[in-house]
């Protein structure tokens, strides 16, 4: 297991696990941190190796003052970086959440370079564009206004704060929940202004969808059911329903597992004889 360099180098924190197969990235969502992923890395690492990143101010990540950085093109310019610094052709991307609406932008910017993609739950990626606004201005930025007056802690018992979910093991809550003590009031109050605020793809941008992808939907999240009809734009997209609310392959890992791992080993690279 290799961990990235320090917060200073304002580089995105990443640790890149030992595994059989293509590297993959691995987005969380807003106020989750490395160990969300800690149900999913075993079954993962039978067929890729997994890069676990952490989105600016959450974790071990820094919280720079440059905003583009928080942009969905700066974590591009940050996700195409570290690929070419592990010296990977092609690999593959999962995004959770908001974490799902960076690895489809992604996608869309550097196609050549995704063997395939899986997204879960993402209101984020998939709400219509001017709706995603208007709730980010109604909801999301007192979020991060409340953050800066009260700081992280703030938010540790908020419905947003993905560690408070008693579906998840209690050994990888305890984890998160450590974590979340690492994160910066500054760098969670921007990733809501300038992350959140421009994630939705819209359904123009969703049918340039090249790669395949396969969407694991939590169902008993019923307000995001209605997106996924939405996301269907994605051409030739598999959707497979997961007995889970929005924290899909953390709250029923076993199923998020096989399906996901059936899924990426199908669209694994041919080896050579």
């Amino acid at each position: 297991m290799v961990t990235s360099p320090g917060p200073e180098t304002m580089q995105l924190h990443r640790i890149v696990h030992s595994g059989d197969g293509p590297y993959c990235l691995m987005v969380h969502g807003a106020l989750a941190s490395r160990s969300y992923w800690n149900e999913n890395l075993d079954a993962l690492r039978a067929i890729c190796r997994p890069v676990i990143v952490e989105l600016w101010g959450h974790g071990r990540s820094p919280s720079p003052l440059d905003e583009h950085l928080y942009t969905p093109e700066g974590y591009i310019e940050q996700f195409e970086a570290i690929r070419v610094e592990l010296g990977a052709d092609q690999w593959f991307t999962i995004g959770q959440s908001m974490g799902a609406a960076l690895t489809l932008a992604y996608g869309l910017a550097h196609p050549a370079r995704i063997l395939a993609q899986v997204v879960t739950n993402s209101a984020s990626s998939f709400s219509d564009p001017e709706v995603w606004v208007m709730r980010n201005t109604d909801l999301v930025r007192p979020l991060a206004e409340r953050v800066r007056v009260n700081g992280v802690g703030d938010l540790r018992d908020s419905w947003v704060n993905p560690s408070r979910s008693k579906r998840i093991a209690e050994a990888t809550r305890s984890i998160m929940a450590a974590e979340f003590d690492e994160h910066t009031a500054e760098g969670v109050a921007r990733s809501f202004e300038h992350t959140n605020r421009t994630t939705a793809l819209g359904p123009d941008r969703l049918a340039a969808v090249s790669r395949p992808t396969l969407l694991t939907v939590g169902v008993d999240e019923t307000r995001f059911l209605p997106l996924v009809e939405r996301a269907r734009a994605i051409p030739g997209l598999i959707v497979t329903e997961i007995e889970a609310s929005h924290a899909v392959n953390a709250q029923n890992p076993a199923q998020w597992n096989e399906a996901t791992v059936r899924f990426l080993t199908e669209h694994a690279p041919t080896v050579q004889g």
